[in-house]
């Protein structure tokens, strides 16, 4: 059996297919007390810190993390660290918060309906670099109307200013990550459709990954394929009920890793877990996916105080991952939707899960002997 040594900090982890995920000793590396220190003003007062995307910029890790004011509505935080792990320095003011006039729209951008569309809050936000420009996913929460969403899309240069270009698509598409160079003559991201709650939806929609592809990024002009890349029919599997792209995929030498999230229906609840999928580089359309999850959810997901709110038990949830030079994959994630925490795998131990222990990517049935 494969196993792999890697070092963090002062730490050695030891990964296999047995162990392909180790938790960062210092878990949580950010919580809303942290963020609480420097936004002081009552209206500002945050419960949760989580689902952060992760990008390397000017050499220093950045994460754009999710965040609930205590009245309900959510925003986008920016953290840096110098190493990655800990140390990590929190703006004094959130980085992306629900619009208005005086912010930065694309020209195809309607500006009064995307200053509606984000009133009830922007979460989730997944970071792809491509060339010298960052374009970061985020879903935008309608202000009035429950459970309409929109993944919208901003770009950056400095993570100082944003310019926001509306809707991807204009429809209810949740988890959207976009890979981070052209495969051929397009863009290609993953996405996960959500059931029209007015149509009756049964679900199915959450069971399914759909690729797209598209010519230019900032146009939201996406062509989505008519049949998923991954689906899962509903047999026993940690993903049986919902599954949804989670960071943006990462270039190996093994292929697109792509870290997703997977969740089944029990008696107790929803467990949310981590599972990862292989895509070939020169047509992501092609996969491999594990049938057993890199990450269950532990108590040590979230560490809180005894008088601390928990959002959401029995939950891992990432939005952003970082590959080493030397094959190592650091995955930031969220805890019971509540603090922010770090893993640590390897893109050989990931890979082999994929090519060892597949299943079928459109039913979800294992294709190994148990």
């Amino acid at each position: 059996m494969m196993e792999k040594l890697i070092n963090i900090g002062n730490k050695v982890y030891r990964l296999s297919a047995s162990c392909p995920f180790m938790r960062f000793e210092g878990n949580p590396v950010l919580s809303s007390s942290k963020v609480n220190e420097k936004w002081t003003e009552p209206h500002l007062k945050v419960v949760t810190v989580h689902n952060a995307g992760v990008a390397i910029h000017n050499e220093m890790t950045l994460m754009l993390f999710r965040s609930h004011l205590r009245n309900g509505i959510s925003l986008i935080g920016k953290a840096i660290s110098t190493n990655g792990l800990d140390d990590w320095h929190v703006d004094d003011r959130p980085a992306i918060r629900p619009c208005d006039e005086s912010d930065i729209f694309d020209s195809n951008c309607d500006v009064d309906a995307q200053i509606e569309l984000e009133a009830g809050g922007v979460e989730d936000p997944r970071i792809s670099k491509i060339g010298d420009k960052y374009y970061i996913t985020y879903s935008a929460y309608h202000g009035m109307i429950q459970d309409k969403v929109r993944v919208c899309l901003a770009s950056t240069f400095d993570f100082l200013t944003y310019m926001r270009h509306g809707p991807v698509l204009d429809r209810d598409m949740r988890n959207v990550v976009i890979f981070p160079e052209k495969i051929g003559h397009y863009f290609y991201a993953l996405m996960r459709p959500n059931d029209d709650p007015s149509s009756g939806g049964n679900g199915e929609m959450f069971r399914e990954i759909r690729l797209a592809r598209a010519e230019s990024i900032e146009k939201n002009v996406w062509e989505i394929y008519d049949k998923p890349v991954m689906r899962q029919a509903g047999g026993p599997s940690p993903f049986q009920h919902k599954i949804g792209p989670g960071a943006p995929p990462i270039k190996t030498r093994h292929g697109w890793l792509s870290i997703f999230h997977g969740v089944r229906s029990t008696m107790d609840g929803n467990p949310y877990v981590l599972g990862v999928a292989l895509h070939e580089l020169d047509d992501p359309s092609k996969v491999k996916v594990s049938s057993i999850p890199i990450v269950f959810p532990a108590k040590d997901d979230c560490k809180t105080g005894t008088d601390e709110y928990v959002h959401v038990p029995q939950v891992v949830f990432t939005c952003g991952a970082v590959r080493s030079n030397d094959g190592v994959i650091r995955i930031y994630y969220g805890g019971n939707d509540t603090v922010m925490n770090i893993g640590f795998s390897h893109e050989d131990i990931l890979a082999a899960m994929c090519k060892q222990y597949p299943q079928d990517p459109l039913t979800g049935k294992p294709l190994y002997k148990i």
